[in-house]
């Protein structure tokens, strides 16, 4: 995972890791070992962080250097 692009993210835009931590629902503690490779974040943070961001899932764990989101399909109801 590149777990340097959540770092990235979060200081391009001026925010703190409690900030970050706060949105997440988890403590300033564990955001900052995401951000450092000690834990791996888990698929439902990705997605979070992915939609917080406004960025792919993909860019976030380092499959693609293109930072835009997919166009989303509609969910079935």
């Amino acid at each position: 995972m590149k777990y340097e692009r959540i770092r990235s993210l979060r200081i391009d835009r001026g925010l703190t890791q409690k900030a970050i931590a706060e949105v997440l629902h988890v403590k300033q503690n564990t955001y900052s070992q995401y951000e450092i490779g000690v834990l791996n974040y888990p698929l439902d943070v990705v997605v979070q962080l992915a939609e917080y961001y406004g960025v792919s899932v993909d860019y976030l764990v380092g499959l693609t250097d293109e930072a835009a989101p997919y166009p989303r399909r509609r969910r079935a109801r």
